[in-house]
């Protein structure tokens, strides 16, 4: 087993599921707190002065050493010591906090003392004399002794055996419930404690996420022989030389090119370096696939991921379960956006039975037979959504007759197979990001180039987000028919309207609805990623089933 860093048994010793997270499963989020505490640690984390070896010093010489990295294979631990001071053999470890101390008996809270210990554990491995270590907490500037007596040692030992022995056995531990340190842990968002209690227990409905809001979008550069560079912490596009946009580089989710567009290779490797992803779309707008740096570490989650895949029966489960999702969301977007005045009861009626009759089905093939048939009735029906619009003069028309593709032949088609384009890169971005293998999935199966699972978790969602999308772009105007180009048989947006439609997409995506399970408001942008890793709370046995997503409360 690798070397146990100090601030992970100190996690530990404050919530064994984060020290899990971030230890064995290599999940991690900045919030307000640690963006403020790497902030408080810049002085201290320069390394200053050197730490001389045990007796080389004269008694009475002062020992002062910054940054200081230590470790023992006898002890199995690791430590970064921010300050080192004292004299002779008999030195002292000071541990810089954020925040002002607290007002409790031990001086400290139990993780900090038990990081601290470890720290002076280290030291007198290496031959020093440590009897105590210093806290001290930068906003109060208050110094607080702790003493390293034989309670807080076997605390420490216990805390160190503890982490080693959930890191061999491979068992995430149960998350805290309604503890007040979740709203403010940095991965309440990936870990997601009270959403899990809640499936599993049933409980009141969880508190809201606590988690930043993030202010990054997509980039899309879609110029013909673009050229994409870094400039400081700045991203520039440019056209033969010639600046054309920029955009600042924390303002960046990911970066999506389309068609013959050139990154530069330092452009590249910040981006890897920062985590945003680099999607690869061609021209027309088909998903050709994403660069990331070296990926998620979460090995755990992949092998659960692939177990799930080759039982026949959870694949069943699964595909049973977003089917039944995909055909009651996109009743509600029918029953919701129906323009004629003669309500559809007999189609809404008919679809709610094609939902009952995917949980029946026995075998993939007899589920895909019922998804056919449903999207026939949503397809059959999706002219009655559209606004009229005066298209006598336009050579293509807002006409919806059925859903065609490769290539789309008429302009609502391509807008359809354009969104559904965008939908899928979002989910692949994300379950890679949250450590799946988008290409490995349950309902669809392998096959080379196409990410499967992405296709999978998105079919909940084609109504509610691309769909919706390419309503409120035709219905409000955004894109016209003038915004489309023929080629042959082909449809396909031009420049322009593909830019607006872009747009519109990702106010879609950025939009909040409430929860209709847990009642909370949320953007879909952030629901697909909490679905993501509801996913994975499942495949790792964490809840019982998957929780699809269904918006309206009559489809339940």
């Amino acid at each position: 087993m690798p070397l146990l860093p100090a601030r992970m048994v100190n996690e530990y010793q404050y919530c064994p599921r984060l020290a899990y997270l971030e230890w064995v499963q290599g999940e991690w989020a900045d919030s307000a707190d640690t963006v403020e505490g790497r902030h408080k640690h810049k002085r201290v984390d320069a390394a200053a002065g050197a730490l001389p070896e045990p007796g080389a010093e004269e008694a009475g010489e002062s020992i002062h050493a910054r940054s200081v990295t230590i470790s023992s294979a006898r002890l199995g631990l690791i430590a970064k010591i921010d300050l080192v001071e004292g004299s002779g053999d008999a030195v002292t470890p000071v541990d810089y906090k954020r925040g002002k101390r607290p007002h409790v008996p031990t001086g400290a809270y139990d993780p900090e003392r038990v990081q601290l210990c470890i720290q002076g554990m280290l030291l007198e491995e290496h031959g020093y004399q440590v009897a105590e270590g210093v806290l001290y907490f930068v906003e109060g500037k208050e110094r607080v002794r702790v003493l390293f007596d034989d309670e807080l040692r076997a605390l420490t030992r216990n805390a160190v055996d503890g982490l080693r022995l959930i890191a061999v056995g491979g068992q995430i531990p149960a998350p805290l419930e309604n503890s007040p340190k979740c709203p403010r842990c940095s991965l309440v968002g990936i870990c997601l404690p009270d959403e899990v209690n809640f499936f599993r227990r049933e409980q009141e409905s969880p508190r809201p996420l606590a988690v930043g809001r993030d202010e990054s979008m997509p980039m899309y550069v879609q110029a013909n022989r673009a050229k994409v560079s870094k400039s400081g912490e700045t991203l520039e596009v440019s056209v033969e030389d010639k600046v054309m946009n920029h955009a600042r580089i924390t303002e960046v989710s990911q970066l999506v090119v389309m068609g013959n567009v050139y990154i530069t290779t330092p452009c590249l490797q910040e981006l890897m370096s920062r985590g945003i992803p680099v999607t690869w779309m061609s021209y027309g707008g088909w998903f050709m696939g994403h660069t990331i740096g070296t990926g998620h570490k979460n090995v755990e989650l992949r092998t659960a991921q692939y177990r799930a895949s080759f039982d026949e029966r959870r694949c069943l489960a699964l595909a049973k379960g977003l089917v039944e999702a995909k055909i009651l969301n996109g009743r509600t977007l029918l029953r919701r956006n129906w323009r004629p005045e003669e309500k559809p009861e007999a189609l809404l009626d008919a679809m709610k039975h094609d939902a009952e009759a995917a949980k029946r089905t026995k075998a993939l093939a007899e589920l895909l037979g019922v998804e056919g048939s449903a999207a026939a009735r949503y397809f059959g029906a999706f002219a009655n959504l559209i606004k009229p619009g005066d298209t006598a003069s336009a050579e293509l028309a807002f006409d919806f007759n059925a859903r065609n593709r490769r290539p789309p032949t008429d302009p609502v088609n391509a807008l359809l197979s354009f969104s559904y384009s965008l939908l899928v890169r979002t989910f692949a971005v994300t379950l890679a990001a949250v450590g799946f293998d988008p290409y490995r999935g349950y309902y669809h199966q392998p096959r080379y180039g196409r990410p499967a699972l992405a296709l999978d978790l998105m079919e909940p969602f084609r109504s509610l987000i691309a769909d919706s999308a390419v309503l409120m772009a035709i219905n409000n105007g955004e894109v016209r028919p003038s915004d489309f180009v023929r080629s042959g048989r082909a449809v396909a947006l031009a420049p322009d309207g593909r830019k607006r439609f872009i747009a519109g997409f990702e106010r879609r995506m950025s939009q909040e609805i409430t929860h209709p399970l847990f009642g909370y408001r949320v953007s879909y942008r952030r629901l697909i990623e909490i679905q993501a890793r509801l996913l994975g709370r499942h495949l790792l046995g964490e809840i019982e089933e998957y929780p699809n997503l269904v918006t309206s409360r009559q489809n339940r």
